[in-house]
Order: C-alpha cells, then structure tokens, then sequence
C-alpha cells in the first residue's frame, strides 16, 4: 500500500491563508489505512483550519468531505461537495490523488495535504515498513523475495557492501543490512549458488526512459471500447 504523512499544519495553513472557502478532501484508500489521510482525519483537518483561521482573524470558511478513492475516476460521482465552488481543495490522499484530481477537475485548485512516502507492509500496530521501491524492474526472483532496491540503503544489485555492520547498516544503525537478509533467505531456502552469479547493473533510466509509466489491461479496454 501507499503511505503518506500529513504535511506540518503551518505548512497548510499557508497554502490556504488567503482563500475565502476552502474544502478538505479525504480518500477512503491506502492513506485511510495508515490513518493520516481518511474521513476522520478530513474532518480533524478542517476544524483545525478553521479554529487557526479564526485566531488569525481570517474569514475563512473550511468543509469537509471524502470518497472511496481519489485515483479512481468512478468514485467521483461520490462526492457531496463541489470543488469549483472553493478557492482551493486540500486533498489528504497520496500523491497520485492530488494530481489526478487535479487532471479531472480542471477548473479547481487541488492542494497536497500529504507527503507521499513509500510502498510498504503493515509490520507492526502503527507501523508501516517500506518493502518496494516500485522501480519497474522486479528482482525479487533472485533475491530471496526480499528487495535491495528498498531495503538497502545504497540499492545495490550486488551485495552485501563492506559496509555492513553486525548486521545493520552503515547508513543507520538501526536499519537491518538488506543484503544480510537476503543472505540469510537464501540460506534458509537452500539457495545460497544465487549470490555466486554476478548481476548487472540497474538500468535506472528504465524508471522514466518511456516518460510515464503506465499499465494497459488490453481485455478491459477492447471490452469498453465494444460496450
């Protein structure tokens, strides 16, 4: 899943400082999840806004509202709110969200109320670890299942560095060596010959060499275009 942080309040506040009606637009997906970006926090937000606009004496009116997703066009419909009716529109969804709202709602000014962070795993209650990089050239076939790219803080394709310090990083003490993992995955799966062939080097031009990346489900379109 896709986890994002709420940007610093102060931050906010100044995108939005010299709007007359602002609304706060939650997403009901990933950020939902990691609790920082759903329709509780929408409302949090807004309320926030509004009690910072009126200590500073600002007339400032601030809504709230949310949708199941705000990448998928579909849930549009679902909004109760219309966002070219205020002066700017916070979204609390990752990203993705921000700009792709933006994209279908041309003639409203969508705001990021998040700092998008990385692909992760819920390892933990509160915590979300990143485990893929969403580089475009999968490796896990012979790493183990475990991701260098992600979980090594140099991505190297071979490894370990020297680096390595009883296990940890160099980088960050408290940040398990990526490599040693992978080692210890091989070991355990009697696979250990896969650290004896030399990769090649990351081709890291295939992120962004087409322009952007993109995914077609040639079925669901040939269906939509005979509907």
């Amino acid at each position: 899943m896709i986890v994002a942080e709420r940007k610093p309040f102060d931050e906010i506040m100044e995108m939005v400082a010299s709007c007359k009606r602002v609304l706060v637009l939650g997403c009901g997906g990933c950020v939902t999840v990691c609790l920082t970006g759903g329709e509780r926090q929408a409302e949090m937000l807004a309320s926030q806004l509004r009690l910072a606009a009126g200590a500073k004496g600002l007339a400032m009116e601030v809504d709230f509202d949310s949708i199941t997703r705000q990448c998928d066009k579909e849930f549009f419909a679902n909004l109760k709110k219309d966002l070219a009716s205020y002066d700017a529109v916070v979204s609390i969804a990752c990203g993705v969200g921000v700009q792709y709202m933006g994209e279908q709602f041309a003639s409203a000014r969508i705001l990021p109320g998040m700092n998008t962070q990385h692909l992760a795993a819920n390892t933990a209650p509160g915590v979300w670890t990143e485990y893929c990089h969403g580089c475009g050239e999968c490796v896990l076939a012979w790493t183990g299942g475990i991701c260098p790219i992600a979980r090594c803080s140099k991505s190297l394709v071979n490894g370990a560095c020297g680096g390595t310090n009883h296990g940890k990083c160099e980088v960050k003490a408290e940040m398990d060596c990526g490599w040693l993992l992978i080692y210890k995955k091989l070991q355990e799966t009697g696979r250990l010959d896969e650290l004896r062939k030399l990769r090649p080097p990351r081709n890291w031009r295939k992120d962004r060499s087409d322009g952007v990346r993109r995914l077609v489900l040639k079925d669901m379109v040939e269906e939509e275009t005979k509907s």
